[in-house]
């Protein structure tokens, strides 16, 4: 008996470590010792590392909906972004690629909050760009200081703001120029026998440190790989799909993460700062911490958005396992991260000579930023594995036909927006397509009408808040045609959601052609319209043993469609004995109705400053959940 219980507590153990959120817990370590008034490195420079820690944040905030490390973000970089848009302690005529990193986080808040002055501040490091100094072929030099050299860290800092950047302001010529870049340094770096890249190369070989017949330095340092392989998962979320060098990008990731999987140390998943070393001294060299995971999530994230086989996970998974063993420490109160070597760099002064004495001599220091960033970006990868297989091979398609509503966006051109999965503002639905990726869906978008051709690939098709006359000039109304196929569809296994609007802000009365053919109406009749700040008019409470709503015990709907039901329909949620939303079995297949778009970002990001007793981001979780669980891979 004793001995069932030793191995039932052991059990217990093993869970409870596979459940910890050790993301949340480094992040907390974050703001202790970075209080969020404050910048993260140096409180005079814009500071790269800054950057790495931020977007570690911004993943704990999508895949959390806790506003406060949105808030940490806003806080830490209004330090330095001015209402002009200038940045202090930026001086753009460094030619620094390093200071672009932060931009990442500027075009965030600029998407988000649409201030002028986080669009202002993209520009400047948008024009560092365009006048950067470059080698001849043109890949751009790391810093004006170290003249005609590239280097791996420079991918990571330059290019995905870069392509960001080309994406939200339609530079579609730049594209080219960013795959070139990780082209030219692959081709330059890249060792042909053990397919690892050099930390840097010369083009001129005039360096101490350079190759004098190849250009490239001494040694594969760990974490500048790291930077490169993070660069080209990060960079290719902006690519167009059909670029035809993003299969270039995809391809050169797939060597690279063939060359690390073989130097990936079998007992502990870990890597060396030096690797590929058996010179002298080697007994120094050691497992780091940033390097390592750098390297799970590059392999995590690509095999989650299709770029690497899934077989790789294996990488990251005994990676992973080694980071949290090896160099996840609980002292002091807080959850600490060893084992970052502070820098690692080339010439300069005192010069650096890219020997493998001078990479051992360099600190190996706890909660260095760069370390702790690139940890809560692998946590983030990791965290994300349980719910994977859920909506695995199913796409969730977003209509944006019926619902096509255009305005000038940050390139000045007319593009969708109002409920659309690439808007970050209050209206789009950004934060609910990163909770169907959390999920492990894939995310489309339906520009023209539906067909049997063009729902067959789709397992999910939400229908949103279908455009009247005020909204659109030449409103796309649902026609007999669509309620044909689109009824088709969901008799052959379908999943469909149809989120109205109250009467003013939607067109109901064709939208309730389909609707009606499952039993759901929508109604005239507005409900929950708010006054003001008087939340508690929008409650709706699920009720207990809700089949869709599990863990959600109160959500904020307001100005809403009132739904009535008959078979194949049922209620699933009331108020005041009104239908706020319904569900229905049609053959094989499931619709969903709300009379709202509820799941918006205003309301699930929490920016939207709620009580917090409403779980709206906890809804749309179980909501998530539920569909995909409906669903069937097409």
């Amino acid at each position: 008996m004793k001995k069932l219980i030793i191995i039932a507590l052991l059990a217990l153990g093993l869970q409870s470590t596979a459940q910890t959120k050790y993301s949340e817990k480094v992040a907390a370590t974050v703001d202790k010792i970075w209080p969020d008034s404050l910048p993260i490195g140096s409180r005079t420079k814009w500071s790269y590392d800054m950057g790495v820690v931020l977007k570690g944040l911004e993943s704990l905030w999508m895949r959390t909906g806790n506003v406060a490390y949105y808030n940490s973000i806003k806080n830490r970089m209004d330090y330095f972004v001015q209402n002009d848009g200038t940045i202090k302690g930026y001086e753009a005529e460094e030619y620094n690629i390093d200071h672009v990193n932060n931009g990442k986080l500027v075009l965030m808040l600029y998407r988000i909050t649409g201030a002028d002055k986080y669009k202002k501040a993209a520009m400047h490091l948008r024009d560092q760009l365009r006048t950067h100094p470059r080698t001849n072929e043109g890949g751009f030099w790391h810093k004006k200081i170290y003249t005609n050299q590239m280097w791996l860290d420079g991918l990571y800092m330059g290019a995905p703001f870069y392509a960001e950047y080309a994406m939200l302001f339609h530079e579609d010529t730049a594209f080219n120029d960013i795959a070139n870049q990780f082209i030219w340094m692959e081709k330059h770096a890249r060792d042909p026998k053990t397919g690892l890249l050099y930390h840097a190369w010369d083009e001129s070989k005039q360096q101490q440190w350079a190759n004098k017949t190849t250009g490239t330095s001494p040694h594969f340092w760990a974490r500048a790989m790291g930077w490169y392989a993070d660069a080209l998962v990060d960079a290719l979320d902006y690519f167009p799909a059909t670029h035809p060098k993003r299969k270039d990008l995809i391809a050169i990731l797939n060597r690279l993460v063939n060359a690390i999987e073989k130097q990936q140390d079998p007992t502990t998943g870990l890597w060396y700062d030096v690797m590929n070393y058996n010179g002298p001294g080697k007994e120094k060299n050691y497992f780091e911490a940033s390097a390592s995971s750098q390297f799970v999530y590059a392999v995590a994230k690509g095999v989650r958005k299709g770029y690497l086989p899934p077989t790789k996970l294996t990488i990251a998974k005994k990676g992973y396992d080694g980071i949290v063993k090896r160099f996840i420490k609980e002292e002091n109160g807080q959850t600490n991260l060893h084992g970052t070597v502070k820098v690692s760099g080339l010439g300069g002064k005192p010069y650096r000579d890219g020997s493998f004495t001078y990479y051992m001599s360099e600190d190996v220091i706890v909660n260095d930023a760069k370390g702790v960033g690139a940890f809560l970006l692998a946590a983030g990868e990791m965290e994300q594995l349980p719910t994977q297989s859920i909506g695995k091979g199913k796409t969730v398609l977003l209509d944006r036909w019926f619902n096509s509503e255009k305005k000038k966006d940050a390139g000045d051109e007319m593009s969708y927006w109002h409920y659309t999965w690439e808007e970050r503002s209050h209206g789009g639905y950004y934060t609910l397509g990163t909770i169907f990726e959390r999920y492990g869906a894939n995310l489309k978008s339906l520009d023209v009408t539906p067909t049997a051709s063009n729902l067959s690939k789709a397992s999910v098709y939400v229908m949103v808040d279908p455009d009247h006359i005020r909204d659109n000039p030449k409103p796309n109304y649902v026609t007999a045609t669509d309620v044909t196929t689109i009824r088709n569809w969901v008799n052959a296994g379908g999943v469909l959601v149809i989120m109205a609007n109250d009467s003013n802000n939607c067109d109901l009365p064709h939208l309730n052609l389909l609707a009606n053919k499952f039993g759901i109406n929508f109604t005239n009749n507005s409900l929950n319209m708010v006054k003001n700040d008087t939340y508690s008019q929008g409650e709706v409470l699920p009720g207990v043993n809700n089949p869709v709503f599990k863990t959600t015990k109160k959500m904020f709907l307001k100005e809403l469609s009132e739904l009535t039901v008959k078979a194949p329909a049922k209620a699933l949620v009331t108020k005041d004995n009104a239908v706020i939303i319904a569900v229905a079995k049609y053959g094989k297949g499931t619709v969903f109705a709300v009379g709202d778009p509820w799941v918006y970002n205003e309301y699930i990001d929490n920016r939207k400053l709620l009580p917090a007793d409403f779980e709206n981001y906890k809804a749309a979780e179980d909501l998530v959940k539920w569909l995909l669980q409906q669903a069937v891979k097409k």
